[in-house]
């Protein structure tokens, strides 16, 4: 069976699939194009991107943790056996701060690391910042509602993800403006079809955030103070401290996913909540029920929509035979939808409660900042409808062209 639009075709037979992901109709509505896939081959070949994709959610959840595939694959192969070019000159700032980081590279160097930051990340660690998470909230929303309107994203949801992340790894609350201009040019070397100008983009920030933290770390060799950054310098691991490189891609990993998602998704949830006509009264009236709104909104307008692994071995996935360096795609958000694991997976139920999403990933690679992003989100969402009851979208949301992530560019508000 063969379907097609004005922007995908989908040959069922074949589990080829051809559509650009910076098409409109596309990102401005994955989830429809996903609907689609599970129906006629959840498994599939993107042509445009010549690799396997996988949507279901069985499969999606077993493959983040499946052990035969990693994140990294130069640890057990060379770029000469696996046929991979040298990094290009114009992005080698990019991949020095990527070398080390969490996100990229796997056991033993990722258990030593993880380990040094995990504590400071668990749920009992991170509740201790509910007063200082309400105080920022209340003091933003102090500032736009005389007002009668504001635009979401650059009043609030901007500013609250990155003042926290900042705080708790002993950056400057001032230098949050200076982390997104890095952290958004730094994640546009993950997006679809970028450009070269977005690489030197990246690069550059990547340079001098580097520059920035090492300033920091310096200090705090000096000085420890009660952060994250002291802690990490100063605790060792099996006899080994972390080395400044290793510090440096750390902080940066953690700064940039601390707060990129988590403002994606404010953004996505706000808009969700207020579209889907529903009383935000009924949805927040306890801590249970706003718990399964976040993760409602978390199912379905997930902020970050792929993640991407090597193979290790061989392995045979769903009939298709991969062999050591060969790369496969997770659509975190598509296996979010997979009717075989949620019913009416394209309508949004605050109530719902029919397992976990995987929006944060799963396995060694969780996102480590998962419990603070839900705390955030548990917290100033319910805040945001309380302090204004009559919250309405004053005009069309306008969405990023930003694939594998998902987020709106404003979001304008009246009350």
């Amino acid at each position: 069976m063969t379907a097609s639009s004005p922007f995908y075709k989908i040959d069922a037979a074949t589990r080829r699939v051809s559509f650009d992901a910076r098409e409109p109709a596309f990102y401005r509505n994955p989830n429809a194009a996903y609907a689609m896939l599970h129906a006629q081959c959840p498994t599939f070949y993107w042509e445009e991107q010549k690799q396997w994709f996988f949507t279901g959610y069985d499969h999606v959840s077993s493959l983040l943790r499946d052990r035969r595939f990693g994140r990294q694959i130069l640890h057990v192969a060379s770029r000469e056996e696996l046929g991979l070019p040298e990094p290009s000159e114009h992005v080698k700032h990019f991949y020095a701060a990527e070398r080390h980081s969490l996100l990229e590279i796997e056991p033993p160097e990722h258990t030593r690391l993880r380990t040094l930051v995990n504590r400071a990340f668990v749920s009992r660690h991170v509740e201790k910042m509910t007063p200082e998470i309400m105080a920022l909230a209340n003091r933003l929303i102090d500032a736009f509602e005389k007002d009668g309107k504001t635009e979401l994203l650059s009043t609030f949801a901007d500013i609250i993800p990155v003042t926290m992340i900042a705080n708790m790894i002993g950056i400057p609350e001032d230098m949050g403006p200076q982390l997104l201009k890095w952290s958004h040019d730094y994640v546009g070397m993950y997006m679809f079809k970028r450009t070269h100008e977005d690489e030197l983009a990246a690069d550059k920030a990547s340079r001098e955030f580097a520059d920035y933290v090492r300033g920091v770390i310096a200090e705090r060799r000096a000085k420890p103070q009660d952060d994250l950054l002291s802690h990490m310098i100063h605790t060792e691991h099996k006899g080994q401290y972390l080395t400044d490189d290793e510090l440096i891609s750390t902080t940066i990993v953690l700064l940039n996913a601390g707060h990129e998602a988590t403002v994606h998704q404010i953004g996505n949830s706000v808009r969700m909540i207020l579209e889907s006509g529903i009383a935000p009264e009924t949805m927040f009236r306890d801590e249970t029920t706003t718990e399964r709104v976040v993760e409602e909104t978390l199912r379905i307008c997930a902020p970050v929509h792929l993640f991407q692994r090597w193979a290790l071995e061989p392995a045979e996935i769903d009939g298709i035979s991969f062999k050591r360096g060969d790369q496969i795609n997770l659509i975190l958000a598509a296996a979010n939808l997979d009717p075989l694991k949620f019913s009416d997976p394209l309508d949004f139920r605050p109530e719902r409660n029919e397992g976990a999403n995987v929006s944060f990933g799963a396995g060694i690679h969780f996102c480590i900042g998962a419990p603070l992003a839900r705390l955030e989100l548990n917290l100033v969402l319910p805040l945001l409808f309380k302090r204004l009851p009559n919250l309405k979208i004053a005009a069309s949301p306008s969405v990023k062209n930003v694939y594998p992530f998902h987020g709106l560019e404003r979001l304008d508000l009246t009350w």
